[in-house]
């Protein structure tokens, strides 16, 4: 009987151990200063916006997508992604790429946008009025 509680226990602290090392692991930090991501290796999101005056290159052959980000100093940084361009990627406000920076560009395993929100601009008192 004792052997039982002796091996569930085993379990359960083999269990524990097993859940705070996937959490360590999945702990991805996010950085707005593309210095310190090029600094790094390991897996970062990388915060900024598009350098809309570089344009963007689709290498539909390859499925390659390739552009230009900015963060909130100024740096730049080249992004790949092996992919499709992301829906609204034109009119995003900012983007978040997840990946690492390797051979002077940031690889790109995830691309997120965020789109300016259609209520941008009205003050409060606008959209109390609209939701009577």
């Amino acid at each position: 009987m004792r052997n039982k509680y002796v091996f569930g226990g085993f379990i359960i602290v083999l269990f524990l151990g097993f859940m705070a090392y996937l959490f360590t692991q999945s702990n991805i930090k996010y950085e707005n200063d593309f210095a310190k991501v090029k600094s790094q290796d390991k897996i970062v999101k990388a915060t900024g916006s598009w350098v809309k005056e570089k344009s963007y290159e689709i290498d539909s052959q390859n499925r390659l997508f390739s552009f230009y980000m900015v963060d909130n100093k100024g740096n730049q940084m080249k992004v790949l992604f092996n992919g499709t361009m992301p829906n609204n990627f034109e009119s995003a406000k900012s983007v978040v790429v997840t990946g690492e920076y390797k051979d002077g560009c940031f690889r790109a395993s995830n691309i997120l946008t965020k789109c300016p929100s259609k209520y941008e601009g009205q003050n409060v008192e606008n959209m109390k009025t609209s939701n009577l």
